[in-house]
């Protein structure tokens, strides 16, 4: 059996990075080579505690999801149109996932191109925090089809590993009119479906890996990403209204030479 702690350190790492635009991949790349916990068997374990972090925000934005469930006159995010938008924000991300998912994995998953994922990503932050261009939608509620479906597009950048998904949906919110808190808010909700379908897709094809006597090792990093995620979302909004998003972009600038060393050395 594997060391519960280990799991603990994983869990906190992937529930505080998986929804800043820092990059969980990066973390947790370095954290898996100072614990030495690398390998098929901890790439699979990252994936599964994904959905830990996943449950986080379902938990926090409930009554948004609730109100999927049926149309509220008082609020367009909700029943069949806010369904529909959240489709047409998955939709590119899970097209052009599946037509390159093989590429990906065998290209562009190294030190090389995930440093330089970090590197572009937080130059493109720096970017967009300097070129904002006038806000259009002040609350879920204004964010209209045609905005959806342009963050679903941006959301395709996060198939390079190392960018963060999280960066690439707030990026495009704010680019396509979107107030900064409001992009992050989105960015949160509109994860749960594609990254619900990302990780189960991964883990039906790597669950073998893991044995009867590790299902303690993996609820220990599940529920300790659940606890992570849930105060990194709500500090998150909480300093979005303070502050813009450069701290996070030099911050990945420092981060991307340390992935490149931990990762190829």
């Amino acid at each position: 059996m594997m060391n519960w702690y280990i799991a603990v350190i994983l869990g906190i790492v992937e529930g505080i990075t998986e929804f800043l635009p820092i990059s969980s991949t990066g973390h947790l790349i370095i954290t898996g080579h100072l614990l030495d916990f690398t390998g098929p068997k901890a790439e699979t374990f990252e994936i599964v505690i994904q959905l830990g972090a996943i449950l986080a925000v379902v938990q926090l934005y409930w009554r948004q999801f609730l109100g999927l469930l049926r149309h509220d006159p008082a609020h367009a995010f909700s029943g069949l149109r806010g369904i529909w938008m959240l489709m047409l924000t998955s939709f590119p991300a899970c097209v052009v996932g599946l037509l390159a998912h093989s590429y990906i994995k065998a290209n562009l998953f190294g030190p090389v191109t995930v440093s330089w994922a970090l590197g572009f990503g937080a130059l493109m932050i720096l970017g967009v925090e300097m070129l904002r261009k006038k806000e259009t939608a002040a609350s879920l509620d204004e964010i209209t089809p045609m905005q959806a479906l342009g963050i679903g597009c941006f959301q395709c950048l996060a198939l390079w590993p190392g960018f963060s998904r999280s960066a690439a949906t707030i990026m495009g919110g704010m680019i396509l009119g979107a107030r900064r808190g409001v992009a992050a808010e989105y960015s949160f909700i509109a994860a749960v479906p594609i990254m619900f379908l990302a990780t189960g897709y991964d883990f039906l094809k790597s669950y073998h890996l893991f044995a009867r006597e590790d299902l303690y090792f993996i609820a220990v990093g599940f529920f300790t990403s659940y606890v992570a995620a849930w105060l990194a979302v709500k500090g998150f909004i909480y300093l979005l209204g303070r502050m813009t998003l450069r701290p996070f972009a030099f911050y990945r600038l420092a981060l991307a030479p340390l992935v490149y060393f931990f990762w190829a050395g």
